[in-house]
């Protein structure tokens, strides 16, 4: 009897030890949708559980598509699409949040260590299935053409710093003439198979920086934004598709003499190449945070959040195909303390602390400046 109330007491004490060391009010939550940010999102997790919040987040990384879809059934509590989200089933009472900038970059599995530097025709050129050899002279050409790379005076944030009229700071232009002898090998292009706002935004660069070549407007599908016949005899077992960033890097990366398009992050894992563009200043960029600060410093944006990129920027330095990932969050929650923890978990993945501590090294770049104001006002819709 003895030993049984000495066991009851003991076990009254683990619960309440238990209790005493759960956090109050720790919230946990699902977020879910694009994968173009989830590596930045997952590499943030640690960071955000020392940084004094109770709560805890799980991402799950798959599509613009899919975030947008769960958004309309309620299904978890955010979601991430790297396009606005304007379809007549939207809900409401979402807003959009600016929370995550990087760039798309072209990823290839060429031998070598030279660095391959393309023009948007020829990248129209490439994924539209008219350039189907390694060797091709609109290759050729843009790797054996004089070109430009910038240096900017940097913020503290580690992007293109603007002087008092609001230009950014160069501190010196050097031309480069590259040699690049292309192989003599068939292009395998891999694409996003899946609803996808990577590839809107791809595809949106394609059909405004080359639009002779990409015809066909933007759109979340691929197959439905190419400008040709993807099934035609030509094209089937050259182009590929594969769902997700994650999918579309690791076919590439098996795939010798192959190209695709995701997040540079996927590049390392994968053992796959950066490609750097030419813009239209004629600059050859690599698609890094400096780059992409630079172009989204020509980007405007409007009273839902929503950005509009210029692609014909003549700013010298620009990665012309940064973009940023929206979160979509509710500003009626019915959960207020829910409301309250995606509040704090999109105000730190925004921070510096997550963007720059964590996002310099994947690729990714800090939204800072008006860009950050507006987005944090965004923020403050949560409700």
């Amino acid at each position: 009897m003895r030993i049984s109330r000495i066991a009851k007491v003991a076990s009254m004490a683990l619960a309440l030890a238990i209790v005493a060391s759960t956090p109050a009010f720790a919230t946990d939550l699902l977020g879910s949708g694009a994968s173009f940010p989830a590596n930045l999102i997952e590499a943030c997790k640690a960071g955000y559980a020392t940084s004094g919040s109770n709560n805890t987040y799980t991402y799950a990384s798959s599509s613009s598509g899919t975030g947008q879809a769960n958004s309309d059934k309620s299904t978890g509590d955010f979601w991430m699409s790297d396009s606005p989200y304007t379809a007549a089933t939207r809900r409401t009472t979402l807003v959009h949040i600016p929370l995550v900038a990087a760039p798309i970059a072209i990823l290839h599995n060429l031998p070598g260590s030279k660095t391959l530097q393309l023009s948007a025709s020829t990248i129209a050129g490439i994924f539209g299935g008219t350039i189907t050899m390694w060797n091709d002279p609109a290759i050729v050409a843009d790797n054996n053409k004089i070109t430009k790379t910038v240096y900017y005076k940097k913020d503290a944030a580690g992007n293109p710093a603007k002087d008092a009229k609001g230009n950014l700071i160069v501190l010196k232009t050097v031309e480069v003439a590259p040699h690049y002898t292309l192989p003599n090998k068939k292009i395998t292009v891999v694409y996003r198979n899946d609803s996808s706002g990577t590839v809107d935004n791809f595809t949106k660069y394609l059909n405004l920086s080359a639009p002779t070549v990409w015809t066909k407007a933007n759109n979340k599908v691929f197959t439905t934004s190419f400008p040709g016949n993807i099934n035609d005899k030509a094209n089937i077992g050259r182009i590929v598709g594969q769902g997700s960033s994650t999918g579309v890097t690791q076919l590439a990366g098996k795939t010798p003499y192959s190209v695709t398009f995701a997040e540079v992050s996927y590049a390392t894992a994968n053992k796959l190449r950066v490609a750097k563009i030419i813009n239209p200043a004629g600059g050859s960029v690599a698609p890094d945070s400096v780059g992409v600060g630079a172009f989204l410093a020509s980007a405007t944006q409007d009273v839902n959040g929503f950005l509009t990129y210029d692609f014909a920027t003549k700013e010298a330095g620009a990665y012309p195909l940064g973009i940023v990932s929206y979160m979509l969050a509710d500003t009626a929650y019915t959960d207020k303390t829910k409301a309250a923890a995606v509040k704090d978990v999109a105000t730190y993945i925004l921070s510096s602390k997550c963007s720059g501590d964590k996002g310099a090294a994947l690729g990714f770049s800090v939204i800072d400046g008006a860009l950050k104001a507006k987005s944090l006002a965004q923020i403050a819709k949560i409700g």
